[in-house]
């Protein structure tokens, strides 16, 4: 089964989602070490690439996630992965259950963030870890009051994540953020991101030069520092529950 793009999720093996794919890549890279030997929640885990990477590490993974066709793709492509079909405004599991709770590029999505922080506090054991990643508000939609991505309810910024998860509870060990390396600054004269836009908008046929550009790109273009938090690209948060 092989899932529809929306528009919504970035899945695997698409040539004109590479980017957007090794973009998410990195940060599951960046993170995968606090999953070592835990059992771990990945809430809200979209195609299951990022569930399936941390269960390499990992001694369980819960792959949840609220849509139906999602779920069974899940289930069917990574058999390694435990999923579930659940809200994540209310976790279908035990209090003190699970070692990290893994939201990557999710909570931009969701109404209740500060309720579903609450409920990752609930299910995580003391001393459990929260992984989070989501869009920089100050670049991802520069300006403006509404997300520019019809997806997302509402975008964040460094210290507007690092406000909510302190007043959920937790301690916030690490908040870094994801740019782009050397390489990606000068390809395509810094307009990869934009030039992506500008095809999918218009509906044209993507350019030879743009197409092979988006190919080439990997996880090692990307760098993943707490420099310039403002200017960075997506947010990379570790906060422990207190």
């Amino acid at each position: 089964m092989t899932l529809p793009l929306t528009g919504e999720r970035t899945v695997p093996g698409i040539a004109e989602e590479n980017y957007w794919f090794r973009r998410h890549e990195a940060a599951y890279l960046h993170l995968i070490g606090h999953c070592a030997d835990a059992v771990v929640l990945e809430a809200g885990c979209g195609e299951g690439y990022g569930a399936q990477l941390i269960r390499t590490v990992a001694r369980r993974v819960i792959a949840l996630d609220y849509d139906e066709l999602t779920s069974r793709h899940v289930s069917q492509a990574y058999p390694r992965l435990d999923v579930l079909r659940g809200n994540l405004a209310t976790l279908p599991l035990r209090d003190g259950s699970v070692d990290v709770v893994a939201n990557l590029q999710v909570i931009e999505h969701l109404w209740d963030q500060e309720g579903f922080l609450a409920e990752c506090r609930r299910v995580l054991r003391p001393g459990g870890k929260l992984i989070v990643t989501t869009p920089n508000r100050l670049t991802f939609s520069p300006g403006q009051d509404t997300p520019l991505n019809p997806f997302h309810t509402r975008e964040l910024a460094p210290s507007e994540l690092d406000e909510m998860l302190r007043d959920a509870g937790f301690r916030v060990d690490e908040l870094t953020g994801l740019r782009h390396g050397r390489r990606l600054d000068t390809l395509l004269n810094g307009q990869i991101i934009n030039a992506q836009v500008e095809v999918a908008l218009s509906g044209a046929p993507w350019p030879a030069e743009l197409k092979e550009a988006v190919e080439s790109v990997t996880v090692r273009d990307f760098d993943i520092t707490p420099d310039d938090m403002d200017g960075c690209l997506d947010l990379v948060a570790v906060a422990v529950r207190a």
